[in-house]
């Protein structure tokens, strides 16, 4: 294996440890603000990690652009939704208003 194969493995590996933290914070965080701030920030990290891992073993420049597009309207569709559920969580102290 070559250096770029190692790092690449290293990347998604270190992306797949981030997703997995996330993951915990969902289940182990007392509150609704707390599990969504873990997620966020930590499949934020974790994606980003793992499409520079994918970019490193890639075929080209223009699939890593891509790969990179990807991520960032990932994450602003994730800023906005976790904005949309933070705000309701505080407006309505996490009961379903009807």
């Amino acid at each position: 294996m070559s250096i770029s194969d190692w790092l690449s493995a290293c990347l998604i590996a270190f992306g797949l440890f981030f997703f997995i933290a996330g993951t915990l914070g969902i289940m182990r965080l007392p509150d609704p603000l707390s599990r969504l701030h873990a997620l966020t920030k930590a499949d934020n990290l974790g994606l980003l990690l793992i499409v520079v891992g994918l970019i490193v073993r890639g075929p080209g420049l223009l699939p890593g652009l891509k790969m990179m597009l990807v991520w960032l309207l990932v994450l602003a569709a994730g800023a906005t939704g976790s904005h949309l559920i933070a705000k309701r969580a505080v407006r309505c102290d996490g009961e379903d208003a009807r």
